[in-house]
């Protein structure tokens, strides 16, 4: 910020004396929290720098205010809400819950199945109990708070009504034909199991003898689509009431999706090395039974179980949704190494790249990006088909990346 420029940019220079600095940091110190400010003065210019901070949103006297262009624009209640929640301030699984009776609601149930799991003693009082697993708090009767509520309630719900996972099968490789459908809903811990019940029901099983033993192997390791799972319904934005975790079972490839990318604090750069929980109370119980083996470590398991089932590893996407798609065995093992490649001197065609070519048929002038987000798969696997449908004759470029177009080539 300079004190002492008009908007043309002409320097027509301020008071620069201590008196007028000490009103600067005295309005500077009515900012809350604390902001990081460095004046200088150069020549009859004050010059205010003005940090980024790590614990937005700061307010000012007259409230709350964002900066759009040249424009600040005051927050009204539902925009600082908001605000709050994108910068995780205000946690979903965190919220008391105080118009429920909670005692009414209460699964004694799970709550002594977590117990035992957890090892915690079932003498100690509930209320206690709960309030040290960071569930509610006492103030003249149990509050749960929304994690409570999803792990210790008899129908969560009916409080939290999109708190469920829905699981699809589809015929092929795109979403137009369903062939099952199922609402996998109750506690947490039941909607986990429900939903690695029904990826078990729809995916191909085969056995291998070891020793004396008989190993039961999915079409995707069971290890990756269990950490998958667990990792949707602990991170997903609980805030996002428009959206569920979705279990998506195609003939090529198993893709779960949560609302909600990569919580505050992670990036692409160190997504996979370091643990942000977007809902730390849920991550922590989820812990304690046992869900979660350590924090920090389930995009690695995921990657590792695939490495070792000599499958690709899975494709992440990260922005609005959480995205995790899965290459199955199956498909992936019917066309070689390479999905579509070779098998023996041939070229095979498979169903992916049939849609694929459909949509270019439709129209010559789409983009892989239009195409992924038709038939449900990533613009990476697009392109990489692309690449192949294109080395092997069965499409050719006209013109230019930008501006040209597909054609199908009708000699076959």
């Amino acid at each position: 910020m300079l004190l002492g420029v008009s908007d043309d940019g002409s320097i027509k220079g301020t008071d620069t004396s201590n008196v007028a600095k000490s009103r600067i940091q005295t309005s500077i110190k009515q900012i809350k929290p604390a902001v990081n400010v460095e004046i200088k003065v150069v020549d009859n210019v004050i010059v205010i720098d003005v940090k980024e901070g790590r614990d937005k949103p700061y307010a000012c006297s007259k409230g709350f205010f964002l900066r759009m262009g040249a424009n600040s624009q005051k927050l009204e209640r539902d925009d600082i809400i908001d605000f709050f929640q994108s910068e995780g301030k205000i946690r979903f699984d965190e919220l008391l819950r105080g118009n429920i009776d909670f005692d009414s609601v209460f699964d004694a149930e799970a709550y002594t199945k977590f117990l035992n799991i957890a090892g915690i003693s079932n003498v100690i009082d509930k209320e206690n109990v709960l309030v040290n697993l960071d569930c509610g708090i006492v103030d003249q009767r149990f509050i749960a708070n929304n994690a409570g509520l999803l792990f210790f309630s008899k129908n969560p719900m009916d409080y939290i009504k999109h708190a469920y996972v829905v699981g699809a099968l589809y015929k092929g490789v795109d979403k137009i034909t369903v062939l099952d459908r199922k609402e996998m809903k109750g506690n947490i811990i039941d909607v986990i199991e429900e939903s690695i019940l029904f990826l078990r029901k729809h995916l191909n099983l085969r056995y291998e003898i070891t020793d004396t033993r008989r190993k039961e192997i999915l079409d995707v390791p069971e290890i990756a689509l269990r950490e998958a799972v667990i990792n949707a319904v602990c991170h997903r934005d609980y805030f996002e009431k428009g959206a569920q975790v979705m279990i998506e079972i195609f003939d090529d490839r198993v893709v779960i999706t949560n609302p909600g990318g990569l919580p505050k604090g992670l990036n692409k750069s160190n997504f996979g090395k370091i643990s942000i929980a977007r809902n730390p109370v849920i991550a922590s119980l989820l812990q304690r039974s046992e869900y979660i083996e350590k924090m920090g470590t389930g995009i690695a398991r995921m990657k590792n179980a695939m490495v070792e089932a000599k499958l690709p590893e899975p494709e992440f996407t990260t922005d609005g949704f959480f995205i995790v798609s899965f290459v199955r065995e199956s498909f992936f093992n019917n066309v070689g190494e390479t999905v579509g490649e070779t098998v023996g001197e041939k070229f095979v065609i498979n169903q992916l790249q049939k849609s694929i070519l459909e949509q270019i048929k439709n129209n010559p002038k789409v983009t892989a990006e239009k195409i992924a987000g038709i038939i449900g798969v990533s613009s990476r696997t697009v392109e990489r088909n692309i690449k192949l449908l294109k080395d092997n004759e069965y499409i050719v470029r006209v013109g230019a990346d930008k501006g040209g177009y597909w054609e199908i080539i009708d000699n076959r």
